[in-house]
């Protein structure tokens, strides 16, 4: 079959890479303008973009898709079907309409649960034991169409939104290339999304606030699930600190409270402790709490700074 890709981060590679690797044949990539990162502030291409110019394939970074150029664009490409993994915008209803197969979604949850663009994060900060992947038929909703092949997997206790997106990007993978078999071989059922639909917002920097009234758990949680991008974070002494690995443990402290300052950080929450084991003060690189503490003279007694 004619695919175009429409696709842009880390996640959708391995999508990607699998297409290129079967009978298929990609015509052309979608994915989002460049951006400007670094201390340099100098463009970088998307990584589903780098794959595809060293594919030599043709890669197309329209700014809207609402323009009529790029639908007669895509349309002019005659695909069979449109594959989309996190690309970032929603699909205009004529992109939806063009292909004879349909445009299929692979989305990062088990549908309809976590709608939306990070679904992977919030799951881990909602202390999901869960997740999965879902291939689906789009429609004009934020990831309402009918479901077509659906694949759970464990949330382990240390996973974070990188180690999970990491084995759901490769799931995620295999399983797209067995919807597209059925396709082919017209044995695909499609299901309509039941049951009460959960949403998945995109992340902002500040939704990293860690508030130490909550659990030693639910702080672990939103570490885990804001890593790597864009970071749990808090104030000492009116310096911003990211937060980037932690264990939770049984106890009573107070919130807030560094309750032990030599050789382990161990902060005080609303139920437990929070050992602190890797982070970053501002100007600074990641480093170990324990080496952070021998730069400082941090007393026990101290409160990290309230919201």
């Amino acid at each position: 079959m004619r695919i175009v890709f429409f696709g842009t981060p880390a996640f959708a590679v391995p999508t990607l890479t699998a297409l290129l690797r079967s009978q298929e044949e990609v015509v052309t990539v979608v994915t989002q303008p460049d951006k400007r990162k670094g201390r340099d502030r100098l463009p970088a291409a998307p990584p589903v973009k780098e794959l595809a110019l060293q594919n030599h394939l043709k890669v197309l970074q329209p700014s809207t898709l609402k323009d009529t150029s790029f639908l007669e664009e895509i349309s002019a490409l005659h695909p069979d079907i449109i594959i989309v993994v996190a690309y970032g915008k929603i699909l205009p209803s004529g992109i939806l309409k063009l292909p004879p197969q349909g445009c299929i979604n692979l989305h990062a949850s088990l549908l309809p649960k976590y709608r939306g663009a990070a679904p992977i994060q919030w799951a881990i900060i909602n202390g999901e034991k869960k997740t999965g992947i879902t291939t689906m038929y789009m429609d004009a909703g934020l990831d309402t169409g009918d479901i077509l092949l659906q694949e759970d997997v464990a949330i382990d206790d240390g996973d974070t939104g990188e180690t999970l997106g990491r084995r759901l990007a490769h799931l995620g993978a295999s399983l797209l290339t067995k919807t597209i078999q059925k396709i082919k071989d017209q044995s695909l059922i499609r299901t309509p999304q039941t049951g009460t639909p959960t949403y998945a917002p995109p992340l902002k920097k500040e939704d990293g606030r860690i508030s130490w009234s909550k659990t030693a758990v639910e702080i672990s949680n939103l570490v885990r699930g804001m890593y790597p991008w864009p970071c749990a974070y808090c104030y000492l002494k009116n310096e911003r600190i990211k937060i980037t690995r932690v264990k939770a443990s049984g106890g009573s402290g107070i919130a807030g409270r560094i309750e032990k300052a030599h050789e382990e950080l161990v902060v005080g929450t609303g139920e437990g402790f929070i050992t602190i084991i890797e982070l970053q003060s501002e100007g600074k690189r990641m480093m170990a709490a324990r080496d952070f503490l021998q730069g400082r003279r941090l007393q026990e007694g101290t409160f990290f700074d309230e919201q």
